[in-house]
């Protein structure tokens, strides 16, 4: 069942992303706000090595240089939109551990007869 403890440690990363996207989104506005990020392919790459720690880069410089007068560095379309990108990966795992289960379901029914 190694294959379910990756995609639960995916499941768990890309929660953890949700999380801090939706902090950044929800402090579009606030003066001085630096926004945070993970590198989703190295965090997973270090899981699989069962690093259990997240790495959570805070973007001093902002993105391309983008930074608000008030020193803000969220660019509230590219977080909405990685947001969304993040939504949908998360949406694709379960799909995957839904139809692993569904899968393990027809083998143990299908040997029953």
């Amino acid at each position: 069942m190694a294959g379910f403890s990756l995609i639960e440690r995916a499941l768990n990363l890309r929660a953890l992303y949700h999380r801090i996207l939706a902090g950044n989104i929800a402090n579009a506005n606030t003066p001085g706000y630096k926004r945070k990020d993970i590198d989703f392919a190295s965090e997973i790459k270090r899981e699989i090595k069962a690093s259990n720690e997240v790495k959570i880069a805070e973007d001093r410089e902002g993105d391309e240089g983008f930074h608000t007068p008030d020193g803000n560095t969220v660019n509230l379309e590219k977080e909405v939109v990685k947001l969304t990108e993040n939504t949908l990966m998360y949406n694709t795992l379960v799909q995957v551990v839904v139809k692993k289960f569904s899968m393990m379901r027809y083998l143990i029914n299908e040997g029953k007869r």
